[in-house]
């Protein structure tokens, strides 16, 4: 045995054995890609390096052996800036979306893609789970939108963009609505596609106005245990959403059976209520926290010491908190916009930072995490996204939008997504390190970028080759399992490339290890179909 010593804690190891597993055996975690403790080490991606404190030299902690007396730092400034320089220059050469770009437009943040799945199998329970778990009304939505995500849907360059508004709207109407059995498999109760609520709190939230923005805070807080008490001056919720359309665009019945959806998480309403600033002040007296939602009739806020401007509201951007610690503003009172959409994405928003506060934890919002982007699809390109799609025009409901479509229409159409998101989007590691280490993507941009292609061939797995990072991972295990073909390297120099050899295909190349390398696999490069 010997000893060492790494951030300042004495540790004993085994002769032999590497730095990187010395840290990792006293609980301290040193970032890595490449390595695989299954496998002989294989320096690549140098995010892994560490300091030798006496010496001040830079290592990679995945290929040096621990010795005695050894005095490591696994996170200085300088080894910040140098895994952020590993990460960028990494990132220079991988083509590949974490997020679809249709989900980035979409100001909600909804997980498009993964709805479209669940249509196409006709998993319809699943696919709303799906949108209620970023849009509060999605029958309204599917009605008012104007569809921002459809316009940057890549399908968009290829033969029309994804019917994504109507999609969405199938979803929500599906539940929400008494269909005919020739139009649904189900009329089942909405109580069976109620949503997971954790338990009560015992916090209580205030709500001035029923508007868009003040609902989806209302339902999203509801899920989350604190009770919220909606106050709103006329005698029916809903705001601008019953002024702003007509009976056609919007049928209130369709209005109020989504509030009713959300009164039926536990919210409570008060109806023929003006909120005056003796009001206001019983209730920051009696709630934890007041949210204000009150639309363009902001300017009574001065009179209960709220800070605003011409605009509305002041608030701080990053978290919708006003200058009284315990109140909020979100949507129309903050500033003016028409799109409803984006008062219920704020919606949410504001409710996950009322929950920091509730809860006792730093009020910073919601975070951004990192988003690898490449942009638009080239002609050569679009054969390699249909290979996971159907050559299917758009679909044009046989009841025109007002009635939206059939379930024959909606698989047809929900099939038509390209599966732009990547598999990964939760567990890649050059993602989740970039987002920690805050690297930028465009630090190093080259030239030109590669082509995507996808090899599907496999029942398992999907190859990108365009979001590999050359680690190594796959043609180390692929060789320790004995694959008769596996994974190599193919080329030279910076031309480089991990593929199969001998022009086989995926599914000769990975005859037993399918699962374990994509599994392996640090970026979204080998993934799981599903």
């Amino acid at each position: 045995m010997i000893q060492l010593t790494i951030d300042q804690k004495n540790i004993e190891v085994e002769e032999g054995t590497l730095v990187i597993k010395a840290a990792k055996q006293a609980g301290i975690h040193i970032p890595a890609m490449c390595y695989d403790e299954r496998t002989a080490h294989f320096t690549s991606c140098m995010l892994c390096m560490v300091k030798d404190a006496n010496t001040q030299r830079l290592f990679p902690s995945c290929s040096v052996k621990a010795v005695q007396d050894m005095n490591i730092i696994t996170g200085d400034e300088e080894l910040i800036e140098f895994r952020k320089i590993a990460l960028e220059l990494l990132l220079s050469e991988h083509v590949g979306d974490c997020e679809a770009p249709c989900t980035i437009t979409c100001p909600a943040h909804m997980n498009i893609p993964l709805m479209n799945r669940h249509l196409a199998k006709g998993e319809f329970e699943q696919a709303l789970r799906v949108v209620r778990k970023d849009i509060a009304l999605p029958s309204v939505l599917g009605r008012v939108c104007p569809a921002p995500c459809e316009g940057a849907c890549r399908r968009k360059s290829i033969d029309g963009a994804v019917s994504i508004c109507l999609l969405k709207r199938f979803a929500g109407d599906y539940t929400l609505l008494n269909i005919s059995d020739e139009r649904s498999h189900s009329t089942k109760n909405s109580d069976s596609f109620a949503e997971q609520q954790l338990p009560a709190t015992g916090k209580k939230i205030a709500i001035i106005g029923s508007g868009p923005s003040g609902l989806a805070a209302a339902y999203y807080l509801q899920l989350h245990g604190h009770q919220s008490t909606v106050y709103e001056k006329n005698t029916i919720a809903g705001g601008n959403l019953r002024i702003n359309y007509t009976e056609d665009q919007l049928p209130k019945d369709i209005l109020d059976k989504e509030i009713g959806h959300i009164e039926q998480t536990g919210v409570s309403f008060v109806f023929n209520t003006t909120i005056q600033q003796e009001d206001f002040n019983t209730l920051l007296h009696a709630f934890d926290a007041v949210l204000i939602a009150c639309g363009r009739d902001f300017k009574a806020c001065t009179s209960w010491n709220i800070e605003t401007s011409e605009t509305g509201v002041k608030i701080d951007k990053s978290n919708y908190r006003t200058n009284i610690e315990k109140v909020f503003a979100v949507g129309n009172a903050v500033r003016s916009n028409k799109l409803t959409i984006q008062s219920l994405g704020q919606g949410k928003e504001v409710a996950f930072s009322i929950d920091q506060f509730l809860t006792g934890e730093p009020v910073i919002g919601m975070p951004e995490r990192f988003n690898s982007r490449f942009g638009k699809l080239v002609q050569e390109e679009y054969a390699e996204y249909l290979k996971e799609s159907t050559d299917y025009p758009r679909v044009n409901p046989e009841g025109k939008a007002t009635k939206g479509f059939t379930i024959e229409e909606v698989k047809e159409e929900a099939a038509r997504c390209l599966h732009c998101d990547c598999r990964k989007l939760d567990n890649c590691k050059l993602r989740n390190y970039s987002n920690h280490f805050k690297a930028n993507q465009k630090q190093f941009t080259p030239e030109t970028r590669k082509n995507v292609k996808k090899h599907i061939q496999h029942d398992l797995v999907v190859f990108e080759p365009s979001k590999c990072i050359k680690c190594g991972i796959c043609i180390r295990l692929t060789e320790r399992e004995k694959e008769k073909f596996g994974f190599t390297f193919i080329g030279r120099g910076f031309d480089v490339e991990i593929g199969v050899p001998f022009v086989v295909d995926l599914k000769e190349a990975l005859t037993k290890t399918a699962m374990m390398v994509a599994e392996a696999c640090p970026t979204g490069a080998l993934s799981m179909k599903e």
